[in-house]
């Protein structure tokens, strides 16, 4: 959810605009070797995602899109899915990460209605779509604290730049975000203590009894073995998802949100934390990284 973008309504980026104007070429996307580059496609990442989707659907307009209009509870495996292949596109896609986000803003341009409180929203207002990009940043300094190390100062400032990068890319525009690492933090806290709640869809994303259909993605085998046990597995499937998406929650935001968590719960996060820092970056890179960013990697160091 973010601004009006040339993109999406102008001319082709890089070509003639109207009168013979030159459109802006394409934003481009985050530096190989950065941080990004190197986190991004991690499989550590993937148990990173629910905590910055559930801040964002805490936000009440951004929640009431997405229990609206998203295919959440119907599909949720093809969601997941889709969701993780367009993220990997901003970092790693080179020339078709400005398509991508130009694919998302088409995406969301018709999507609006109110939100629990009676507000009326649209997707792309400037202050939603920012904040739905915004929750990565400090979900990924808090995740790679825990699941991998904490950053330097130097590498935290290069990953909000990069992350600043990865927001052009999705048509938000430098005056809607802060443009420093230090500038985001009174935004962030103002955010949480002024908007954040436990939405309905905040509620349904942590509830170990919400009906998720068993998994229709991945190898054919697993999909097949799974599909007669998942009766049994869903509510302790459920269980882990919420206890990883609140645990990797930053825990201002947890608060924010109203989400409980307890010392032992945190204990148990952090030995399991342990064993992922242990397990991880001893596995070879075709099982550490994601296929596209993978290849994206082999790429580049050819």
């Amino acid at each position: 959810m973010s601004t009006r973008s040339e993109a999406v309504t102008g001319a082709p980026a890089g070509g003639p605009g109207p009168r013979g104007r030159s459109a802006p070429a394409d934003p481009a996307p985050p530096p190989v070797g950065g941080v990004l580059w190197s986190v991004a496609g991690d499989v550590r990442a993937l148990l990173m995602l629910p905590a910055a989707l559930t801040m964002q659907v805490a936000h009440p307009a951004i929640g009431a899109g997405v229990d609206e209009h998203s295919v959440f509870r119907t599909d949720p495996w093809g969601r997941g899915e889709r969701s993780l292949r367009s993220l990997q596109l901003w970092v790693y896609g080179g020339e078709a990460a400005a398509a991508e986000g130009r694919r998302l803003r088409a995406l969301h341009r018709d999507i609006q209605g109110a939100d629990a409180h009676g507000r009326r929203y649209h997707a792309l207002t400037p202050a939603y779509y920012s904040w739905v990009h915004a929750t990565g940043y400090p979900v990924y300094r808090h995740g790679l604290a825990l699941l991998h190390r904490p950053l330097t100062a130097a590498q935290d400032r290069r990953l909000y730049a990069e992350w600043l990068q990865v927001g052009r890319i999705l048509g938000i525009h430098d005056r809607d975000m802060p443009q420093t690492a230090e500038e985001f933090w009174p935004y962030y806290r103002r955010v949480l203590a002024e908007e954040l709640e436990a939405t309905a869809v905040v509620r349904e994303l942590i509830d170990p009894d919400a009906p998720v259909p068993a998994p229709d993605r991945g190898p054919l085998l697993l999909r097949l073995a799974l599909r007669p046990l998942w009766p049994l597995l869903r509510r302790p499937f459920q269980r882990v998802r919420a206890f990883l998406t609140v645990g990797l929650m930053p825990p201002d935001a947890r608060a924010a949100i109203g989400l409980e968590w307890t010392p032992e719960q945190e204990r148990r996060l952090r030995r399991l934390a342990r064993v992922v820092r242990a397990v991880v970056p001893a596995l070879p890179e075709r099982l550490r990284y994601l296929p596209l960013a993978r290849r994206a990697r082999e790429a580049a160091r050819r």
